[in-house]
């Protein structure tokens, strides 16, 4: 029984929180690994296609995984490449 109350107590805190927070504008969760600037750079050398994913990857101090939904939210391959398709 008190187990119950001091959990909706803290869940009312937590709620509150949030609620403070989203008004304050805060991003909730995990920030981003790159920035617009640095995910545009990224791209642009992918698309430059003079690197591998892998360097992109250690350049950038990312995981491969990070690059490849780095350029697939830019719009996938490069789109000079797709016109010419």
């Amino acid at each position: 029984m008190v187990a119950e109350f001091e959990a909706d107590l803290a869940r009312a805190r937590t709620r509150e929180g949030m609620a403070v927070a989203k008004a304050k504008g805060r991003l909730r969760g995990k920030q981003p690994k790159l920035s617009p600037a640095q995910g545009k750079h990224l791209v642009a050398l992918s698309w430059a296609g003079q690197h591998t994913t892998a360097e992109l990857a250690a350049l950038f101090t990312v995981a491969r995984s990070t690059v490849y939904r780095a350029v697939e939210r830019a719009g996938g391959a490069d789109p000079s490449l797709v016109a010419k398709a």
